[in-house]
C-alpha cells in the first residue's frame, strides 16, 4: 500500500487483528471494525480516513461509504467529546423517549445533530438499540447505555460527564 499513513501503527495492528477473523480473501468483512477503530483514533471519519480504510481493506471506497453512512454509530463530521444518542424508535417513544429527548435539547441548548458551543456534547437521534425493556434509553459515545431515563437521571449523567 503506497498511500500516506492516515492511522497510527497501533490502530493498524488492531485492524489487522480484526482482519484475521475472516478468510484471507474476505478481509473486507472487517470493515465495520476498521471504521470503529479509525473513529476511536480520529474522533470522526473524514473522507480521507474512509478512503484510507477502503485502500487498506482492498475494497471500493463506495462500499466503505455505504457502511459508514448506513449505521448511525459512525460520525462523518466532528462531534462533541460526548455523543449522546437517544433512541426514539416506537417502543422507546411510547416509554417517554421523546420527553427525554426534549429535556436533553432544552438542557444542552441544542437540537439533534448539533454540538454545544463548548464542544462537549453532540445530540443524536438513534434507532433501536435492542434494549426496549429499559426504555427510554440513550447511548453515550457508542459504549455506555443508560436506560429507564428520567430527567433526574439525565441531570446526574450530564454532571458526571462535565
Amino acid at each position: 500500500m503506497n498511500a500516506p499513513l492516515i492511522l497510527s501503527p497501533a490502530a493498524l495492528a488492531k485492524i489487522d487483528k480484526e482482519i484475521l477473523k475472516y478468510p484471507p480473501q474476505q478481509k473486507q468483512s472487517a470493515v465495520m471494525s476498521a471504521l470503529r477503530i479509525a473513529q476511536e483514533e480520529k474522533g470522526w471519519l473524514s473522507a480521507e480516513t474512509l478512503d484510507f480504510v477502503a485502500g487498506y481493506l482492498e475494497m471500493a471506497p463506495v462500499a466503505v461509504y455505504e457502511v459508514a453512512t448506513f449505521y448511525n454509530m459512525y460520525d462523518l463530521k466532528p462531534v462533541g467529546k460526548y455523543k449522546i444518542t437517544v433512541c426514539t424508535n416506537l417502543p422507546c417513544a411510547l416509554s417517554g423517549a421523546n420527553n427525554i429527548a426534549e429535556y436533553l435539547q432544552q438542557k444542552l441548548g441544542i437540537g439533534f445533530n448539533e454540538t454545544t458551543p463548548d464542544g462537549m456534547f453532540t445530540l443524536k437521534e438513534g434507532e433501536c438499540m435492542g434494549s426496549c425493556g429499559d426504555a427510554p434509553l440513550a447511548l453515550i459515545n457508542n459504549k455506555r447505555m443508560c436506560g429507564s431515563l428520567t430527567p433526574e437521571q439525565v441531570d446526574k449523567i450530564l454532571a458526571e460527564l462535565n
